[in-house]
């Protein structure tokens, strides 16, 4: 029985890993250099942390975690301020659908709360979230299973009666290990993710059917 739904937030909720690749690679030209499209989409799920450190040693850059972030959200906010952003298809009535049956709803990301913050303002969706877990919450990254037991425990629910929304191998896998059921979303913008850990995988919001993963 699942007592609460935990979604993912970047191309779950908003199309935006293409935005995320964006300001990534706009950091690297102003540190002289440049990455491949395709060259981000295993980050996909990982806190910027996590990215950072592996990206610092590919490309051999010289500036702290904590400076790098410093200068990396802000150019997110902008793009995502200027852009014409909103919910995925099927986003919001889907919400709605799991708010008529009063389970709790959650989000837990990899990014940063003020990227989070600002995404559920920007597509209209806050009210419909209980709590709100990003990757600063959190020692380890995914593919662990920490954010999403964070989200469960604050939720006051057992890991095994949450349903947690994943478009990434490494959320996925995240929830697998958290003991959840997973919904794999295969989005063409979030790179070609492994879903195959998910208990059911989806390729439109719209196809996902509460009565048959509850």
């Amino acid at each position: 029985m699942i007592k609460a739904v935990i979604f993912d937030l970047d191309g779950v909720l908003i199309d935006s890993e293409p935005l995320h690749c964006m300001a990534d690679n706009q950091l690297l030209k102003e540190f002289g250099t440049e990455a491949p499209a395709k060259y981000f989409d295993r980050f996909t799920g990982w806190t910027d942390d996590a990215m950072w450190e592996a990206i610092k040693t590919d490309y051999h850059l010289t500036k702290s975690i904590s400076e790098i972030k410093e200068l990396q959200v802000p150019i997110k906010l902008k793009l995502l301020k200027d852009g014409d952003y909103k919910a995925i298809s099927g986003v919001v009535e889907l919400l709605e659908r799991i708010k008529e049956r009063h389970i709790p709803i959650a989000i837990a990301s990899s990014s940063p709360k003020r990227f989070i913050e600002a995404v559920v303002d920007k597509i209209g969706v806050r009210q419909y979230f209980e709590i709100m877990v990003s990757g600063e919450d959190v020692v380890r990254s995914k593919p662990e299973p920490d954010i999403f037991l964070k989200a469960a425990g604050l939720l006051n629910v057992n890991p095994s009666g949450c349903l947690v929304v994943e478009d990434s191998k490494s959320g996925t896998l995240a929830a697998k290990k958290a003991g959840m059921t997973c919904i794999g979303y295969q989005n063409v913008n979030s790179g070609n993710q492994d879903l195959s850990m998910a208990d059911f995988v989806v390729s439109d919001i719209n196809e996902i059917d509460l009565r048959k993963v509850m």
